[in-house]
């Protein structure tokens, strides 16, 4: 006789699986349809047509994206923003979250309400940038990467973790044999968070990786921009490639042409979003069993 009984599936189970099919599809539907409209033919699309499948199946707006030679050139600036930039986040974020994890550390709370007050108030848009201006951060590429160094958010994330997931005793017993703060730090504390150190970079990369808003306001010169704002800018010109064209006396062929890009923007938008989106979703399955520990910090209370 089996020692392991076979569960009975339950009404609520039936009810509950189905529930969680339902919400998957729906989630997911959206970037499937973005992926078959990218390959679609750009009528198609724009009348509805597609659904379930790619119709007129095609890599124009592929090509049209990667054939640009800006594209590479925003790919190469958004990978150095992103890996540098987190590198950058961790170096402040995680020994600042050890330091006001220490329950000996003489003002820890005023500390602590010094980091919160500037989630809720800041210098402003105006001011910050004639700031950045000062120091020669504006047109300057160090501005995506040390901008916004620190986010108090993950910072008070991290500080639980390292409060609520270390034992104290864990750190008695390497002052103990000699071990200094600094040697903690490194050889115990930082081993042991490496759950909420994924967590902390996949936030801060794709942050990073997102980000236009910095490039929007501070840099001017294409080669520096990330691709965010490459592919808004191709986007921009070829929506207003007809207009321009029609504006103008142009040759008849150079007018169909901007037509055709004009035509083609509809297909483009769902390209874009996948160019810009592929290189996370590729890593995120990485860390994905650090990323839902890391999440879960302080939902249960010991």
């Amino acid at each position: 006789m089996s020692l392991v009984k076979k569960k009975r599936l339950t009404f609520f189970d039936v009810i509950n699986t189905a529930f969680l099919v339902i919400l998957t599809l729906i989630i997911a539907y959206p970037l499937y349809y973005t992926v078959i409209a990218s390959f679609s033919d750009y009528q198609a699309v724009a009348t509805g047509k597609v659904s379930i499948l790619p119709v007129g199946f095609q890599t124009t707006a592929y090509k049209a994206v990667l054939e640009n030679d800006s594209v590479w050139i925003g790919y190469r600036n958004t990978i150095i923003y992103t890996v540098f930039g987190t590198m950058f986040n961790l170096l402040l974020t995680i020994p600042t979250a050890y330091v006001l994890s220490k329950k000996q550390l003489y003002g820890r709370g005023v500390i602590t309400w010094f980091f919160l007050i500037t989630m809720y108030f800041s210098g402003g848009m105006v001011p910050t940038y004639l700031l950045y201006k000062f120091v020669g951060l504006v047109n300057n590429p160090l501005i995506m990467i040390i901008a916004g160094g620190l986010s108090v958010h993950n910072l008070i994330v991290t500080r639980t973790y390292y409060t609520t997931s270390i034992p104290e005793s864990l750190y008695e017993a390497g002052e103990i044999d000699g071990c200094s703060e600094f040697g903690l730090f490194i050889r115990m504390a930082i081993p042991l968070s490496m759950p909420i150190i994924a967590v902390m970079a996949l936030y801060y990369a794709v942050g990073h990786w997102n980000s236009y808003f910095n490039a929007l306001m501070y840099l001017t010169k294409t080669k520096y921009q990330p691709l965010a704002l490459v592919l808004r800018r191709i986007l921009i010109m070829n929506e207003t490639a007809l207009d321009a064209a029609m504006a103008s006396d142009l040759d008849p062929n150079l007018v169909a042409d901007a037509a055709a890009r004009s035509n083609l923007v509809v297909t483009m938008k769902y390209s874009l979003v996948i160019v810009a989106s592929l290189p996370m979703l590729v890593v995120y399955p990485f860390i994905q069993r650090y990323f839902v520990k890391g999440v879960m910090i302080g939902s249960v209370k010991e």
